[in-house]
């Protein structure tokens, strides 16, 4: 076994990065990184610990990015406000991402493939969503009866969520490629008009 304890410039590594961070970065900034990773209700004393700034500050910057749509607030148990990242923020960041690695042409087709894969798994196990799967799984369970040609199971409950989720984000960045030639469209159009 090896004794050796690490020499003295590895022991507080974490707190050197964390403070070059913090030296390079402002606090709107560190806390808009925090809390895009907290997906569950938490504390701004929580995210000004994690942010490297007071709690002050942290609650100014998360109410700024409730006005932006960024962050969801909720009561806690003790009437404090609880702040968590919004799924609407999430959706438009993943659609973003999909926008830029494919072309219209490219996403439609992965629509039109994950619809048909949704449509196979509704026939096969005879469900809209993972959550009836997953009710069906418990009965199936408790009723012992004749399984289905493949087995429910939390890796199939998993894969439907999944492609359930993969197509809702799809759809939200067809949405918004429509969006943007409708306003591009709609831009030319004002452009070319004839002035009064």
């Amino acid at each position: 076994m090896n004794d050796r304890t690490p020499p003295e410039e590895f022991k507080d590594i974490n707190e050197a990065v964390g403070e070059e961070w913090a030296s390079e970065t402002t606090p709107y900034e560190r806390i808009r990184h925090v809390i895009a990773h907290t997906y569950s209700p938490t504390s701004a004393d929580t995210v000004a610990d994690a942010a490297r700034t007071a709690p002050k500050t942290a609650r100014k910057h998360l109410n700024t990015l409730v006005d932006e749509g960024f962050v969801k607030t909720t009561t806690g148990e003790n009437g404090g406000m609880l702040y968590r990242r919004s799924p609407e923020s999430l959706v438009v960041e993943q659609a973003a991402d999909i926008l830029e690695q494919l072309s219209t042409d490219e996403l439609a087709t992965r629509i039109r493939e994950m619809r048909a894969q949704l449509n196979e798994y509704r026939s096969e196990f005879g469900v809209d969503s993972p959550e009836a799967l997953a009710v069906d799984q418990t009965n199936q369970t408790l009723s012992d009866s004749e399984s289905p040609d493949r087995e429910i199971d939390s890796e199939t409950i998993r894969e439907l969520k999944t492609l359930r989720r993969n197509l809702a984000f799809a759809n939200a960045a067809l949405s918004i490629r429509n969006a943007e030639r409708f306003v591009d469209g709609d831009r030319r159009s004002s452009d070319d008009s004839v002035p009064v």
